[in-house]
């Protein structure tokens, strides 16, 4: 191991992004729920093997990948909203203007893991040459990028009136939670994806950062979730329901908080989505070890406070760890509850698909284990064609005010505009 400080670790980022294939796992020092963080930092690059979805038996395809490299290498990668379809009898009609492949796998060539001491381990044949190679890139003072204009594809009005139709199915009983959400976009966007990254996680550090390049698509993620982790026979799983925003002065900031905490309709939401988690995990594991291991946890972020809960289980040891990621899939805290007629009606109401945003972006270690984020507070962009876009999106159910979840989606969309210089 060698110390690596702040300057090697963006010389090793620069180092990374003259990849192909890079995917950057950073928890940005940030406070987790639960503090179940193996590693500060892994940057994954190049391809030894890769497995790429079609939109056909992607799962199985998955689990095919993963027994293949089990005990001999780690494994990073995505998982794409999309492949709900080939969990349930559901589909998607909306365009992609960012067009990623709905799963991707990689075996990487090199690893760099650094831990919360600031040591480093190098995964590679080539390790010295490596840390050479980083140690002598220059970088170079960060720069705002272009001034960026983004268009809303829903209105605010629209917006309204949509929340009022979703509400219209909550009263008549087909769901009691839904999670809607919109898209910000721009064409035609010439800009470097790792400026904008750092940029964004300078503005929002949060424990679920990532950083994916596969040839010409980027994503650039600041999410502040966990989707599922195993640890040995562990699962956990940390879903986020309940925002609020910072304040400047200390004394309304722990007001905020306070009132975040004892809010009925954000406490209401959380708490759904914790019971559908439950169910979701008992479904991979063995009888009566589903807990709850914290409800209605208040962690502060540099944009927003937000209502975490942590939830864990044991697996049982006649399920596949692949099955228990897709009898989770997708998370519940960007569907709503019933998970299956809430995704019914996001595609009836939602105009964009979602591509990466509402999956998964993680790594499988050798031993078994794993770990992935819920892909939200995310840009995406296609350089090939120019096509950006972020979705933001809120929980909607009965006690909803339709214009106050209106703010709260522009305040998750804050940090992106920030990081793209587009306010």
């Amino acid at each position: 191991m060698i110390k690596a400080d702040a300057l090697f670790r963006q010389q090793a980022l620069t180092w990374a992004n003259s990849f192909d294939t890079v995917c950057v796992l950073d928890n940005n020092g940030a406070q987790n729920a639960f503090d179940l963080h193996d590693i500060d930092l892994a940057i994954a690059v190049g391809k030894q093997d890769d497995t790429t979805g079609d939109g056909q038996q992607d799962w199985q395809k998955f689990k095919d990948f993963n027994d293949k490299h089990f005990q001999s290498a780690p494994m990073f990668g995505y998982l794409s909203y999309d492949l709900k379809n080939q969990l349930e009898a559901l589909g998607s009609k909306h365009p992609d203007g960012i067009d990623f492949a709905p799963m991707y796998f990689f075996v990487p060539q090199h690893v760099l893991l650094f831990d919360s001491h600031g040591q480093l381990m190098v995964l590679s044949e080539d390790a010295n040459g490596i840390i050479s190679a980083i140690k002598s890139i220059r970088v170079e003072p960060s720069e705002a990028g272009p001034k960026l204009s983004l268009t809303q594809r829903v209105d605010k009005q629209t917006y309204i009136d949509t929340v009022k139709k979703i509400q219209e199915h909550i009263v008549a009983g087909d769901v009691y939670e839904l999670n809607y959400c919109v898209e910000f976009y721009a064409e035609n966007v010439a800009l470097n994806p790792l400026s904008v990254y750092l940029q964004l996680s300078e503005i929002s550090p949060t424990p679920f950062a990532s950083f994916f390049k596969l040839n010409q698509h980027y994503v650039m993620c600041a999410s502040p979730e966990r989707f599922i982790k195993k640890a040995a026979d562990k699962l956990y799983s940390q879903p986020i329901k309940g925002t609020a925003r910072r304040a400047a002065n200390a004394a309304e900031d722990e007001q905020i908080k306070a009132d975040l905490l004892a809010c009925e309709k954000e406490r209401a939401e959380n708490l759904m989505i914790v019971d559908l988690v439950r169910n979701d995990l008992a479904r991979s594991s063995e009888t009566g070890s589903v807990m709850v291991n914290e409800l209605f946890g208040i962690y502060s972020f540099k944009q927003v406070h937000q209502m975490i809960s942590t939830v864990s289980s044991t697996l049982n040891p006649s399920v596949h760890p692949i099955d228990a990621i897709a009898h989770a899939f997708p998370m519940g805290s960007m569907t709503g509850a019933p998970k299956v007629r809430a995704m019914q009606l996001i595609e009836d109401f939602e105009i964009t698909k979602r591509g990466l945003y509402s999956g998964a972006i993680g790594y499988l270690a050798p031993n078994g284990d794993f770990d992935f984020n819920v892909v939200i507070r995310t840009i995406q962009y296609n350089q090939k064609t120019g096509y950006l876009n972020f979705m933001v999106g809120s929980a909607i159910t009965f006690d909803s005010i339709p214009e106050k979840e209106y703010d709260e989606c522009l305040l998750k969309a804050k940090a992106m505009l920030h990081a793209l210089n587009a306010i």
